[in-house]
């Protein structure tokens, strides 16, 4: 990965998803934002190895409204069970 994304500039950091939901993933960070701009623009469709590449920004704020509708569904899930309501409770007639 250094020798693919090295090329735009200088790395500071690569990390590659080890999860199952992660497999197949990696955030390459750059020191300097045009490098970054400069990877994307040249690697977006890149074929590695028989697969493309696919190289987008990462959106703080995508990850954080992930986050925030995750951790509404388990506060209302500790709601419903604290109150006691069912599936059933729920549906309309």
């Amino acid at each position: 990965m250094y020798d693919i994304f090295g090329k735009y500039g200088t790395i500071f950091q690569i990390r590659v998803g080890d999860k199952p939901d992660t497999r197949g993933t990696a955030f390459v960070v750059y020191d300097d934002i045009y490098d970054a701009k400069n990877a994307v623009d040249n690697l977006n469709g890149f074929n590695v190895c028989g697969r493309y590449l696919i190289v987008l920004y990462y959106q703080q704020g995508r990850m954080e409204k992930k986050m925030d509708t995750k951790q509404k569904r388990e506060e209302l899930d500790a709601l419903k069970e604290k109150y006691n309501i069912t599936k059933k409770d729920t549906e309309e007639k």
